[in-house]
């Protein structure tokens, strides 16, 4: 063996002292958060954790890009229950402890006041990383002992932990005070962590969930950016008008409970447990996804892929990372594994093959050839060819665009005919009650809020039902097809109801314009319709026209001259009848 120059002995003896020190500034960012987020937060991939993590954090708390109450923030105040819905914004700490507590009271008071809460955080891990540390390698869950790892390495590049020190329990102080913290101020240090605050521990995750909003741009802007998903959701509750005008406040943050992703991480991971094993199944994801506009968990769930997992998922290893749950066993896909996969790697970004957005809508229906679209789709094909053949992928695909497409077909051809009759007001009401909405809510033709409002005639069952079929039916039918359940799709949820929509708004712009067509024929008759007269004041305008409309349905036109035909024999008689005899 040959003997090495000093200063290649001294190299080498740096270059192993490196690689033995804890990474603290050296790690390079893992290739799970993509090359758009790195950009976009003018970072390279050899930047140190803190650096990513202020990066994140400044873009997290920004209401440029997207915290904060959004632009209709002057039209709606907070209730007691929005502190633990958006905790940035709206927590306050209780006024009654002012007092310094130390980490290890927390649990001696807790146990007594929310016992569930300390039960459930002595089950986790949290609680005890040191039986982490001793799981034998053979042991399914002892790939977590290198996320702890990473974890320390973040917190020594943020100056937490010192070089080479350990944690040995993470607790209540860490998260609802400071990572790290002895002791603080029950009132004014006290928070609920948002997920900023899970980051500091769990940065690759938190970078990742954050990427959302870089890989989602779409390339003919049917969205904005960054949407629809989780990073961005409570952005997009807070910007829609409805939600901002409805007066009953207890009813619209029942929208909120679902778009907290973006200001939390215990959607998915429950509190104060934190369980992947919870967080990897479909239950997991049911609380939002579900119900009349998205029900992803009940077209999952009656899908053969849901029934698998109904069957057969007991026998299952859900402490496998989802990287390995195929050959741990897992022979069907779940939620996590198909949203969390992009082209084999599983991370927190569950949006890099979103293709048809929440909605089905034209302007994508119209660009799916587009190349953003066609590597989205190869990525899902990827996807489904983890079990099944690229060629039964194919079919599928290409069956599930085309149906989605024909759904959205119907939509878009009842929109010009619900719109024809708004802008001609021939909708029920429309001329004389019909009552502006509260700000900043504005009036259209089958608009959303047509689901969450009424007021008078606003909206009408036209409206409702227009807004059902874009809102609703379309997306079950997308869902249905997007999951594999051909009921949801067929019969029971989508197309069928598609087709009831369309029937009642064909059958009521008959009605509406043969309504029109009739107070037409009475104005000439009249000089004026009853609806006119109606507004000059006139008590007796609507008498005529209320027997007319009451036989609309079941005589129509025929009604209408019946009426007429009597009206004349009246007057008739009143110009023929005799002149009192004559005396003689």
């Amino acid at each position: 063996m040959s003997a090495r120059h000093p200063v290649q002995g001294v190299a080498a003896f740096l270059f192993a002292l490196v690689l033995a020190l804890p990474c603290v500034g050296l790690a390079a960012i893992p290739d799970s958060v993509p090359d758009e987020t790195l950009k976009a937060l003018n970072l390279d991939r050899n930047a140190t954790p803190r650096s990513l993590y202020d990066a994140l954090t400044t873009r997290y708390r920004s209401e440029a890009d997207g915290a904060g109450k959004g632009n209709f923030a002057s039209f709606w105040e907070p209730i007691p229950m929005s502190k633990y819905l958006a905790p940035s914004l709206f927590y306050e700490a209780p006024t009654t402890l002012d007092m310094v507590v130390k980490a290890e009271d927390c649990v001696a008071c807790h146990t007594a006041i929310t016992g569930g809460h300390v039960l459930a955080w002595q089950k986790s891990l949290h609680s005890d990383l040191k039986a982490l540390r001793e799981l034998p390698d053979t042991d399914t869950r002892s790939y977590k002992k290198a996320h702890l790892a990473e974890v320390e390495s973040n917190l020594q590049s943020l100056g937490i932990l010192q070089a080479g020190q350990q944690l040995d329990q993470v607790g209540c102080i860490d998260c609802h005070m400071n990572v790290g913290a002895k002791e603080g101020h029950h009132i004014k240090d006290l928070r609920l962590p948002d997920a900023a605050a899970c980051g500091t521990c769990h940065l690759r995750q938190y970078a990742e969930r954050e990427s959302e909003r870089d890989t989602l741009t779409w390339p003919q802007d049917q969205w904005p950016a960054g949407r629809p998903s989780h990073a961005l959701d409570y952005k997009a509750n807070v910007e829609t008008a409805t939600w901002a005008a409805m007066q009953q406040r207890e009813v619209a943050e029942g929208c909120t409970m679902c778009h907290t992703n973006q200001n939390k991480c215990d959607n998915c991971h429950g509190r104060h447990e934190f369980s992947p094993v919870e967080a990897r199944k479909p239950e997991a994801c049911s609380t939002c996804h579900n119900g009349v506009d998205h029900n992803e968990f009940e077209a999952f769930m009656y899908s053969r892929h849901g029934v698998n997992y109904q069957t057969r998922g007991d026998t299952w290893d859900w402490h496998a990372p989802l990287s390995q749950a195929l050959e741990k066993g897992q022979t069907a896909p779940t939620c996590a594994f198909c949203h969390m996969e992009y082209k084999g790697q599983f991370t927190h970004n569950v949006v890099r093959k979103v293709r048809w957005g929440f909605l089905p809508t034209k302007n994508i229906a119209d660009n799916l050839g587009h190349e953003w679209f066609t590597d989205r789709r190869e990525a899902w094909k990827g996807t489904c060819s983890t079990c099944h053949s690229p060629s039964f992928a194919d079919a599928y695909l290409d069956m599930m665009d085309k149906g989605i497409i024909s759904g959205m077909e119907v939509v878009e051809e009842m929109r010009p005919v619900v719109q024809a009759l708004f802008d001609e007001r021939l909708l029920v009401g429309q001329k004389t009650n019909r009552p502006a909405l509260p700000e900043p809510e504005k009036d259209e033709a089958g608009g959303f809020f047509s689901l969450l409002m009424s007021n008078g005639n606003n909206p009408t069952m036209v409206d409702r039902v227009f807004a059902e079929m874009w809102e609703q039916h379309v997306a079950k039918h997308y869902k249905g097809l997007a999951h594999v359940n051909p009921g949801g799709f067929t019969y029971t949820e989508g197309w069928s109801q598609l087709m009831k929509g369309k029937t009642f708004i064909l059958e009521e712009n008959t009605r509406l314009r043969e309504k029109a067509a009739m107070e037409k024929r009475l104005e000439a008759l009249e000089g004026k319709t009853p609806a006119k007269a109606a507004l000059h004041g006139d008590p007796q305008a609507d008498t005529v026209l209320q027997r007319v409309t009451s036989v609309v349905g079941g005589g129509g036109l025929a009604a209408l001259g019946g009426l007429l035909a009597l009206s004349g024999m009246g007057l008739l008689w009143r110009r023929r009848k005799p002149e009192a005899p004559k005396h003689h």
